[in-house]
């Protein structure tokens, strides 16, 4: 390096010396990423042998050990079974864990998108409107506290033994958690935003809603959902208690088996897909919420 230029030459390159830094990051790493790395390998590694010993001091029925349960998983992904294209009816060869998998998307899908729907529809418009916020609020406040679990007698009654029941409990819970984030984010807006926006000449409801309400209140929204992603999941398995097919079924049928092993892979099979979805929805909302960086 010069002391005079305050340079650095690497391959030929010279770059400033304030640059350094980054070079040398971009060539060898990031310390601190690779530290985080290592320190999360080896509490994995930990958590791992901590279960074992557990497993092992109980005798590993109750608890099974992760090996047992790694060949769980492996029995259940390759374990063949039929399974029956839905409205089409066709039988088609699979496997049983994929199968049970489907099986709860079947409800997990259309229950967190009708209830996600109709929580950012319902909260944007108590949040806009203070007339409906009023004459709405004592409803809300009497049905927000009672768990989505709570009408599954109803699920039953209504809908039947089925993916529809299911999707039923999990829309409600879907439902709550978005209308409340989209209600205070609505809410949230200030405004300073609505006046100048009413000053450069948006007039009615429906615009300054779509043009300025929305898009304010989106990193509120958008938490709902993300939010809603993984609660729902949670959901799923409480709503298969009553014999909706599924992976939440598989897991209690497991557990009244005593067939420890196979309940805890289906467990680490909604842990999968949920860091798998919110890793999707992440990259999805980076993008919607582009305009904040």
């Amino acid at each position: 390096m010069s002391k005079e230029s305050g340079t650095v030459g690497v391959a030929g390159v010279s770059v400033g010396a304030g640059d350094e830094e980054s070079l040398r990051s971009r060539l060898f790493g990031d310390e601190s990423g690779l530290r985080n790395v290592g320190l999360g390998l080896l509490g994995t590694v930990a958590f791992l042998l901590v279960w074992h010993l557990g497993a092992l001091a109980v005798g590993g029925i109750l608890l099974p050990t992760p090996l047992a349960v790694a060949q769980a998983f492996l029995t259940e992904l390759t374990a063949p079974v039929t399974f029956v294209l839905p409205v089409l009816g066709t039988e088609i060869p699979a496997t049983r864990l994929p199968v049970k998998l489907v099986e709860s998307l079947y409800h997990y899908i259309p229950g967190l998108l009708i209830g996600s729907v109709l929580g950012i529809a319902s909260g944007v418009a108590m949040g806009w409107s203070g007339s409906l916020d009023a004459a709405l609020t004592p409803v809300t406040r009497v049905l927000r506290p009672i768990p989505p679990l709570a009408w599954i007698a109803f699920a039953i009654i209504w809908l039947g033994v089925n993916h529809n029941g299911a999707a039923f409990i999990v829309g409600i819970g879907a439902f709550w958690i978005n209308f409340y984030n989209a209600y205070s984010g609505v809410e949230g807006v200030p405004t300073d935003l609505k006046e100048v926006a009413a000053s450069l000449g948006v007039d009615d409801d429906l615009t300054m809603i779509r043009k300025v309400v929305l898009p304010a209140a989106s990193p509120s929204i958008m938490t709902g959902i993300r939010t809603s992603i993984g609660q729902c999941w949670m959901i799923v398995v409480a709503a298969e208690l009553f014999g909706a097919p599924g992976v939440g079924f598989q897991i209690i049928n497991a557990a009244q088996n005593l067939s420890m092993d196979v309940s805890v892979a289906y467990m680490l099979v909604i842990s999968a897909v949920f860091l798998v979805s919110d890793g999707v929805f992440r990259r999805v909302e980076q993008n919607v919420l582009e305009w904040r960086a």
